[in-house]
């Protein structure tokens, strides 16, 4: 079931930092499933590039969650920090540089609440984004932006659907992509029952509200909206 637009819009006016905030109030648990769900797999993606061993990475992700549950660490986030992605890969390159903490990520339990992280899709997500010139770092700017992307088109398809335009969508969606920007607009127009220049529009239109909900996505991970446009360029650039 489709989230109704109502929360759909409280997601979009709470950013990343506030979500922080409500790691020491009565919505923690939320809260924290919130940010595990967005984060994780770009962060597993560095683990994976700076560690070989598969099961150990797994470990190490593991751990860095259960950490965040068992220290708060992330109530130390501040907005003033700017962008959250740089907070949240911190903290990580902290908790990795522990040589304690490293000997012990393989201790899933213990004294830590567990943290359900699909491995298995995180490693598809990490296919994409290994590539053995790109430094770790590249390689976690390169998830992170393939993961939010992911995120601005399934909002788009949860609005098509709640409009009762699934199929229009699945129709329209590949000219979303620059690969898909030289789509035959007359097979389209053909199975929207409309004319060519009517298909370039709806094209056109789709692709605006994209633009539209990617600058909303971006804006909840900044401090600042002035940095919208910046963090978008170098979120494209990590693509390159």
């Amino acid at each position: 079931m489709s989230a109704p637009s109502d929360v759909r819009q409280r997601e979009f006016g709470s950013t990343d930092w506030s979500i922080v905030g409500q790691l020491d109030g009565p919505d923690a648990e939320l809260a924290l499933a919130k940010l595990c769900e967005q984060y994780w797999q770009p962060l597993y993606a560095y683990v994976r590039s700076k560690v070989r061993d598969v099961h150990k990475a797994q470990d190490l992700t593991q751990g860095f969650f259960a950490h965040v549950v068992a220290k708060d660490s992330l109530r130390q986030a501040a907005p003033e920090r700017g962008r959250f992605r740089s907070f949240v890969l911190a903290s990580l390159k902290n908790f990795t540089a522990n040589e304690y903490a490293a000997e012990n990520a393989q201790r899933r339990g213990g004294n830590y609440r567990q943290v359900p992280l699909d491995f298995d899709d995180g490693d598809q997500h990490f296919s994409r984004a290994a590539v053995e010139s790109m430094t770790p770092e590249r390689v976690f700017d390169r998830a992170w932006t393939l993961t939010l992307l992911d995120r601005v088109a399934d909002r788009l398809r949860i609005e098509h659907e709640e409009a009762g335009e699934a199929a229009r969508f699945e129709t329209l969606k590949a000219t979303l992509t620059s690969a898909g920007r030289g789509s035959k607009y007359g097979e389209i127009a053909e199975k929207l029952q409309v004319t060519e220049a009517a298909a370039r529009q709806a094209a056109s239109r789709l692709r605006k509200r994209y633009r539209e909900l990617l600058r909303l996505e971006v804006g909840r991970t900044l401090a600042d909206n002035d940095d919208i446009e910046d963090e978008i360029r170098q979120m494209f650039a990590s693509l390159g």
